[in-house]
């Protein structure tokens, strides 16, 4: 007779969270959540998930956490804090941090999980809002061989492109690469379109012509268009590309690196937010391009 399925905590449960909490409820799982507006949750509770006033609380009553925050700063007051994740957590829990944080705040994480016999796991994700939905995600993830193939059947219902990069704070790492490649991105597309635009030709038509060649990218085809529509949506948010792209900055100069490059794109996007747009999604770089 196969085990019970693992209860599990998913704090957090946003733009990218609450899709991915739905497909673990929807395997099966007992699904305890959190989240700082309960609005956001209500589709879980819905759905059968039980509901929990604190992240402590939600670990407290579960087999695997996962958390999906949007800061440093809330993982660290989640994990960290009195009463919360690690102190609370059930004998050999297994913690699961899938938000974009610090590669040193995970390290922290996991030397703290194991001096109460936890393991911890840094499991960052790229896919967006579509990505989660589509249980499709790439996971990067950081942490021992054995929490990985304890996590692996769970990062199995929420992604495709799985795979471990190393101990505590590699999969941040990998998701710093994986910025730094998308916030450069943007910029590129971004400025192409504008440049087509400016030059009396159909932005539109031009996206159609060059997003299947050699400029081809995942942002081209899936952001572009929502940016020619005036769709600023957010399926990832201005405030938190420019959280990451600090968290990369900061992580380059640790290792005395110097990202001319990524520094740009951090100083486009702050012109973003300057103009009230940090709650729209990373494709409103082009309304910069617009505006007068």
């Amino acid at each position: 007779m196969s085990s019970p399925l693992p209860s599990i905590a998913f704090i957090g449960t946003g733009v990218m969270g609450r899709s991915m909490a739905g497909h673990l409820r929807a395997a099966g799982h007992a699904l305890h959540v959190h989240n700082r507006t309960r609005e956001k949750a209500a589709e879980l509770l819905a759905a059968g998930a039980t509901w929990h006033d604190s992240a402590g609380a939600a670990a407290a009553a579960a087999d695997v956490v996962i958390t999906m925050l949007g800061f440093p700063s809330d993982v660290e007051t989640s994990y960290l804090g009195a009463g919360g994740i690690i102190e609370r957590a059930c004998p050999g829990a297994l913690l699961i941090d899938m938000t974009t944080s610090s590669p040193l705040l995970a390290r922290r994480i996991a030397e703290a999980a194991a001096k109460r016999g936890l393991e911890s796991l840094d499991a960052p994700v790229s896919g967006g809002d579509l990505g989660a939905r589509e249980a499709r995600l790439v996971i990067m993830v950081g942490g021992s061989e054995s929490g990985f193939a304890r996590a692996r059947p769970v990062f199995d219902l929420m992604g495709k492109n799985i795979a471990r990069h190393g101990g505590p704070g590699a999969g941040q790492h990998c998701k710093m690469a994986n910025q730094i490649a998308v916030a450069v991105g943007m910029v590129a597309w971004v400025e192409a379109l504008a440049y087509a635009r400016k030059a009396g030709l159909d932005p539109a038509a031009v996206h159609a012509s060059i997003s299947g060649g050699a400029a081809g990218s995942w942002a081209l085809t899936n952001l572009a268009p929502r940016a020619l529509a005036e769709n600023y949506a957010p399926g990832f948010y201005v405030k938190h590309i420019i959280k990451d792209m600090r968290i990369a900055l900061d992580s380059a100069a640790e290792l005395k690196l110097d990202l001319p490059g990524l520094a740009e794109a951090k100083r486009l996007y702050e012109k973003v937010a300057a103009r009230g747009w940090e709650e729209c999604g990373t494709q409103a770089l082009y309304r910069l391009y617009l505006a007068p």
